[in-house]
């Protein structure tokens, strides 16, 4: 057998962090607006004449060999992978993966990679299992491997792909599509790698564990989060771009009150430079700290700001915003 599965990566609009439970809880209405772009995770699987097990991380340049499931939880450094695999119960598979994203870039290149590799082996085992419960095992696995909490936001742009808000509720989180063309917001916006790597667990576990401790300034912060991501919401339905561009502003304004980490003085270069080019905004992906981050502008404004991001030392990554969800083929 081979099995080969895709999943998109993200970028996320508005509304992170509110993703990771509890947090939301204590934020009615909380939601994260997200967009799917074709810078794509991937495995491949294919079974063996044994019973071993072998992952292969092309793009770690690591290979993990195990004679039975059991062996998989944690004694080597692909963690995910092995743990996925231990869940799973596999026997006789030769696992390889491979992201388009660059290493740390806050884009979800492991939330896609976790739900490639879940899709694949649901599929190895009968496909039996409903996209809620491969939500909750590539979550619950992923914070096994990482050992902090994990968010509910990225495994769904990487499951259905487009441009949507998830929206996180006391009875349970609802993925929603919204209904605005790709090429009109992929056209506003230019995205770049920083070329500085980023744990988003830890950013995301420090703010968490403030809010939770009652930090007020936290809280407040996250409030206002919670409201531009309602506000961004109503502003893409209307196809009203030039607020789209005021909130996401608002939102990097509120989300670097959030740590010291989540911008850096090179962050602050690269937006300052890409803001002369012409944009409206921009901000980091992700937890912050480095990665990638995007900027927003007119569409006659965003050759220029990729240059003017080129030339302050970021890596200007082509991308669209990907209709396609997760992707599995049988060989």
């Amino acid at each position: 057998m081979h099995i080969h599965a895709s999943a998109p990566t993200r970028i996320d609009l508005a509304g992170g962090t509110l993703d990771i439970w509890p947090l939301y809880l204590f934020h009615d209405g909380a939601q994260t607006l997200n967009a799917a772009i074709s810078l794509r995770a991937s495995c491949d699987l294919r079974s063996r004449t044994d019973r071993r097990l072998v992952i292969v991380s092309e793009d770690a340049q690591q290979r993990v060999e195990a004679d039975h499931w059991s062996h998989l939880r944690d004694s080597h450094d692909l963690r995910l992978l092995g743990r996925l695999l231990h869940f799973f119960q596999a026997e006789g598979i030769e696992l390889t993966t491979r992201s388009d994203s660059p290493v740390g870039a806050g884009i979800a290149g492991s939330s896609a990679l976790n739900i490639a590799v879940c899709g694949a082996l649901n599929a190895w085992s009968g496909g039996h299992r409903t996209a809620e419960e491969i939500f909750q095992i590539a979550m619950n696995v992923e914070a096994q491997a990482i050992d902090v909490p994990t968010g509910a936001q990225d495994y769904r742009p990487a499951y259905y792909g487009g441009i949507s808000a998830v929206e996180l509720r006391v009875n349970g989180v609802r993925r929603v599509a919204i209904d605005v063309a790709p090429e009109e917001l992929q056209s506003r916006i230019a995205l770049a790698y920083t070329n500085a790597s980023r744990n988003s667990g830890i950013n995301n576990w420090d703010v968490t564990k403030r809010h939770i401790d009652g930090d007020t300034g936290v809280r407040r912060s996250f409030a206002r989060i919670r409201d531009i991501a309602a506000a961004m919401r109503t502003a893409l339905e209307r196809r009203d771009w030039a607020e789209v561009g005021r909130q996401i502003g608002a939102e990097w304004d509120n989300r670097k009150q959030l740590a010291p980490g989540v911008t850096t003085p090179e962050i602050d270069a690269m937006l300052d430079a890409a803001r002369k080019a012409g944009a409206v905004s921009g901000k980091v992906c992700g937890a912050g700290g480095g990665g990638c981050l995007f900027c927003y502008g007119d569409p006659a404004d965003v050759p220029a700001i990729r240059q003017a991001l080129h030339e302050a030392g970021a890596r200007v990554l082509d991308f669209t915003i990907e209709a396609r969800g997760l992707v599995i083929d049988k060989f």
